[in-house]
This record gives C-alpha cells, sequence and structure tokens, in this order.
C-alpha cells in the first residue's frame, strides 16, 4: 500500500491498458523542457530502486528515454538489450501483450489541459535472442503524458513495477475458474462462452456447428458397487477418451456430474451422427482402469445442430438434453438428434413418466413429509410446522413438488398425493400431543365430494388433534370456485380445524370476499417477501397486505423471510410469524425413517 501511494504521487496511474511498441511519431515542434519531476528527488529515486521499481522520462519528440533504477536488478535478461529509445523498448514487447505504452498514450482521449493526463498499461518484455532466456517479464506501467505546442503527447514520465507473479496467480486462477478440477476438460461456463462465439462465427460463415451432450451410464449404479473413487475415475477417464477421440478444433466440457459436452466444429447433422455413434464404440470398446479393476462403461449422447436448433447457448443445451432424456428410455437408440416433434414427443414421455413414479411411490409407500418450522415474529420461537410433500425414488434421491403437482394435476393424481400427506400429518399430531401443522390442500381435493368426511373422520381419532391442524389453501382456489369453498372452510371450522389462506397477494381476492370467508390467518406469498429490503414496490403491496389483514383480524405469516433486514421491517409492521431460510428450511420427519407397519388414518 505505501508503494502504490507513492507511486501516484509520482505519476498518478489512470485506466488504460497496452499492446505493440511503434517508434514515436516526430513532432512538428520542439516540447518545452519538462517541468522536474518528484520522482526526480535523491530520496523518492533511491526508495523506488530500493524496492526494484524503475522511473522513466520519455522525451517523445526525439525518442529518448532515460531511466533510474536498476534495469538489470528489475528486468534481468530484458535488460540487456538497448532500452534508451521509445522504439528500440516496443521491439521488446512479448505477443502476448495486448496493449503497449504507446497505445496507452496516442489512443488516449482525453485531452491534456496543463496538468498533463494520467495513463496505465499491462504488457510483457521478452528478452533478446542472443540473452539465451526465454523468461518474459510482465510490466505494470503508471504514467503521464503532457502535450506539446501542436497539442499532441511531446513527453512523458512514469513508474514501471513488476507484476509477474501477480500475473502468472491471475493466469492459474482465470484457469481454475474454466476447467474442470477432476477431469482437466473445460467447464460447462466455459463452454458457454466458446458457443456464444460459435454462434457468432456460425451466422458469418454460415457453417454448423454440433453439440453432444454425452452422458455415462448407471453411475449410481457404478458408485454403490465400486466406490465413489472408482466413480470419479471412470469420469476422468471418459473425459480423456472423448478428448482423444475428437479433432483438435472440437471442445470437450464437464457439463454436470456424470454429463459432457462435446461442441463439433463446422458440422451437420449428419456429421455428428457419424461422430456420435464413433464416441459411443469408442467408449464401448475398452473397460476404464480404475483403483476397483476395469470396468466396463456405456454412453448414451443427445445431439443437436446450431444454429439451426437454437440461436444461444440455453436452448442448444436444453434440445441436447431433451434428445438425451429419449436417448436414455429403456430400449432407445443410444444417440437421439434432436427436432421439433421430438420435443413434443419427450414432454409426453416425461409427463407418463412422472406419473408412473407417483403411482408406484404411492403404492410403495415413497410418499414422505418433511417439515419447515413457523415462527413467532416477537419471539423466534416455532410456532407450528407446515408439513411439505416429499417422494422418493427407487434410486434414493427426494423431489420436491414443483416438478411433480403439475403433472399429478394433469394426471388427476393429486388427491391422492393429498390423501397421503394428510394420513401421515394426521398420524404425526396423534404420535406427538405438542406438535401443530398445517397441511396444504389442492382444489382437486376440495372439490371431491368424499373429502369433508374423510377429514372428519380422521381429526376425530383423537381428542384436542383437530385444533393443531391447519389446512392451508390457495388464494387462486379461493376465487375459482368461491361458494363450494366458503362452505369447505366454515365445515373445517366447524371440527376446530383451522384454515389458512396460502399465497396470500397472488390472486388478488377481494375485500369483500376475504371478509366473508372464516381463515385464521393469511400467508402472504413469499415472492413479494423476498426483496422488500430492496424494492419500494414490494415494501409497499407488502405492508398494504399486512394492513387489510390486521383490519380483518387475521394472524399473518410472512414467506420466504431470508434475511434479518426483512424480518425487521415485517415485525414493524405487525406481521405474527416467519417462515424461511431465516429461521429453518425444510427438514425430513424422523419418522420417515420407521419401519413399523404404518396405521391409516381413519378416512384417508
Amino acid at each position: 500500500m505505501q508503494l502504490r501511494h507513492l507511486a501516484n504521487r509520482l505519476v498518478p496511474p489512470t485506466v488504460a491498458e497496452t499492446p505493440t511498441f511503434p517508434a514515436a511519431p516526430v513532432a512538428a515542434a520542439r516540447a518545452p523542457e519538462p517541468a522536474p519531476l518528484a520522482a526526480n528527488t535523491p530520496d523518492a529515486r533511491a526508495v523506488l530502486a530500493s524496492l526494484g521499481d524503475l522511473v522513466y522520462e520519455w522525451d517523445i519528440v526525439t525518442d529518448r528515454l532515460v531511466w533510474s533504477g536498476d534495469l538489470e536488478k528489475s528486468l534481468g535478461a530484458v535488460a540487456g538489450a538497448d532500452l534508451s529509445s521509445g522504439l528500440a523498448f516496443g521491439e521488446r514487447l512479448a505477443p502476448e501483450s495486448v496493449l503497449s505504452r504507446y497505445d496507452a498514450i496516442f489512443r488516449s482521449e482525453i485531452a491534456d489541459e496543463g496538468d498533463g493526463v494520467a495513463f496505465q498499461a499491462v504488457y510483457a518484455l521478452a528478452p533478446p535472442r542472443e540473452s539465451g532466456s526465454a523468461d518474459i517479464v510482465w510490466i505494470e506501467d503508471n504514467g503521464r503524458w503532457f502535450k506539446g505546442e501542436d497539442g499532441r503527447p511531446a513527453r512523458a514520465h512514469g513508474l514501471l513495477q513488476i507484476v509477474t507473479e501477480r500475473r502468472r496467480r491471475e493466469v492459474h486462477l482465470a484457469r481454475h475458474s474454466q476447467y474442470d478440477a477432476l477431469t482437466g476438460v473445460i467447464n460447462r461456463a466455459h463452454m458457454v462462452e466458446c458457443m456464444q462465439r460459435a454462434l457468432v462465427q456460425a451466422e458469418r460463415s454460415r457453417k454448423p456447428f454440433a453439440v453432444l451432450l454425452v452422458a455415462l451410464e448407471n453411475l449410481f449404479s457404478l458408485n454403490r458397487t465400486y466406490g465413489y473413487d472408482a466413480g470419479d475415475q471412470v469420469i476422468a477417464g471418459l473425459a480423456t477418451r472423448l478428448r482423444d477421440s475428437v479433432r483438435a478444433v472440437d471442445l470437450v466440457a464437464r457439463h454436470a456430474g456424470n454429463k459432457f459436452a462435446v461442441m463439433l466444429d463446422s458440422c451437420d447433422s449428419d456429421q455428428a451422427k457419424a461422430a456420435a455413434t464413433r464416441l459411443i464404440e469408442v467408449v464401448a470398446a475398452e473397460p476404464f482402469e480404475t483403483s476397483a479393476g476395469q470396468i466396463p462403461v456405456t454412453i448414451r449422447i443427445g445431439g443437436v445442430v446450431a444454429p439451426r436448433e437454437g440461436r444461444n447457448p440455453q436452448a442448444l443445451l436444453q434440445h441436447a438434453e431433451e434428445a438425451l432424456d429419449v436417448a436414455r428410455q429403456r430400449d432407445g437408440a443410444r444417440y437421439i438428434a434432436y427436432t421439433a416433434s421430438l420435443a413434443r414427443e419427450d414432454s409426453r414421455l416425461r409427463a407418463l413418466q412422472v406419473a408412473d413414479s407417483i403411482v408406484s411411490a404411492l403404492n410403495d409407500r415413497r410418499v414422505e413429509l418433511a417439515f419447515q418450522p413457523i415462527v413467532h415474529a416477537a419471539t423466534g420461537e416455532i410456532a407450528f410446522h407446515e408439513a411439505l410433500l416429499r417422494v422418493k425414488l427407487t434410486d434414493g434421491s427426494t423431489v420436491t413438488p414443483s416438478s411433480i403437482l403439475p403433472i399429478a394435476e394433469k394426471a388427476g393424481l393429486v388427491r391422492l398425493l393429498d390423501q397421503r400427506v394428510m394420513e401421515l400429518a394426521i398420524r404425526r399430531l396423534a404420535d406427538d400431543p405438542a406438535l401443530r401443522v398445517s397441511v396444504n390442500c389442492s382444489l382437486g381435493s376440495l372439490m371431491d365430494p368424499e373429502w369433508p368426511d374423510r377429514l372428519a373422520n380422521a381429526v376425530g381419532l383423537l381428542p384436542g388433534l383437530a385444533e393443531r391442524l391447519t389446512v392451508e389453501i390457495t388464494e387462486t382456489s379461493v376465487i375459482e370456485d368461491f361458494e363450494t369453498v366458503a362452505n369447505l372452510l366454515a365445515f373445517c371450522k366447524k371440527l376446530g380445524v383451522k384454515i389458512a389462506m396460502d399465497d396470500f397477494g397472488a390472486g388478488h381476492t377481494s375485500f369483500r370476499n376475504l371478509r366473508r370467508l372464516a381463515f385464521d390467518l393469511v400467508k402472504i406469498d413469499g415472492a413479494f417477501v423476498q426483496n422488500i429490503a430492496t424494492s419500494a414496490d414490494d415494501r409497499f403491496f407488502v405492508r398494504t397486505l399486512t394492513d387489510l389483514a390486521r383490519h380483518l383480524g387475521l394472524k399473518i405469516v410472512a414467506e420466504w423471510v431470508e434475511d434479518e433486514d426483512t424480518a425487521r421491517l415485517l415485525r414493524e409492521w405487525g406481521v405474527d410469524y416467519f417462515q424461511g431460510a431465516l429461521y429453518g428450511s425444510a427438514a425430513a420427519d424422523p419418522a420417515n425413517g420407521a419401519k413399523a407397519p404404518e396405521p391409516r388414518a381413519a378416512g384417508f
């Protein structure tokens, strides 16, 4: 910091960078004699010399370059060359340089008003060939140039700092930010950048390129059988085999987990198919050597041709993913090329797969609950929990409602999921007399004529159970069939069950209708809550909702409370309860792991 401060006093920096160094142009008139530099003082020059930095004065008119400091100590083998003129100094610029001191000065868009113009240049110097050294030196050049009588740059002075080590660190960090640590190939983010440039080039040249999305099959089983170390070795080996099997102009990237993206330059659909077929054969031809022994591997590939089937990297990767999903269907071809009709078919297949998974999960008792705490705003103590649906797949992974409920609703399965969630929630309430739980209920369940009787039978199992249960209904459900919902709410209230309006603010329920309904509390939609600390519009809207709810005597829950600033505002506005990451995310119910037979709640 002291060095930088001293350099700024001597030669104030600016924001330019720098490439080639042609000879300085000869000015029409002789520049006035330079004013004495602050760095000319013996003390300042001694300090800079002791730190290994160099001060220079450049008379641009005569191209004479005068140095102060130990050139050999600072520049090493570069100092063996002639550095007495701007032209000679420019001849030492290494090809790695982007700009030069000359460019920083003569391309400046700032005029000298009498005090000079600051500049900064970062470039590399190469030693003369006869020195036998190949070590380049990276320089940060901070200086100030001054105009002559014709207004053009006539003289300059500055400070050179050696930044070779810093440059190496920057290159090292840049490489790590672009490459996958396990496989050594580029990462997804860098591939996206390369795809963007390739799209621009393809538009100009009218030459297509292809993107193949390659997936290693059965990675879950491989890890379980051979161990994760062997799995990582297979992934690294697959990256090497893919890279060795494509051209030098092609790119291989780690896309995600067991997937790789391969970008094939100047490649049409027929060539992409041939390349994909070759990759499938090469990978399957020999097993991979790992610490657990030889492991045979197979892959499946989805392909897309650009720019015909996607004019941005995101669209191309999405379409390649859709093609890959079809290729991964049982008994499907190992390579599938994307087409528009394939996307429609893939969507249909996905819906069928999800529907089958839901039915299977229901039959196998793999529908479970996760509980997220809802706390008192004033104290942070837990008031009750929201029971959230989780579906465990056969491979042990878990999916959340957002990924399955839209399809479940279209397939008519959402009522069965609601039924199972209510059954599990009531069983937990019966097991834990201190527990209070809220449960979501879809419009499809509300419209089921048998739902009220099932609820009444279930909560009648145990005295006091109904008072610890809250049923959440979305605001949009209320609007869709107001009279039916109003009657159901009244029925729930008679049972002692509390009612909450979920996503309050999303459906714009009228004040008159809200007053007629027997809600106990409203939950403000988290999409409006999460940005109130930074968005004036969201603050106004949420404040209006809280004022309305308080006017009607309703308790208020704010969803998606993720930071203390948001919590403070909501607390000031009179919100009663908070739900969100600041107070706890949804956690699996410990009872999910119980192996004893599950008693069914009466009616559910």
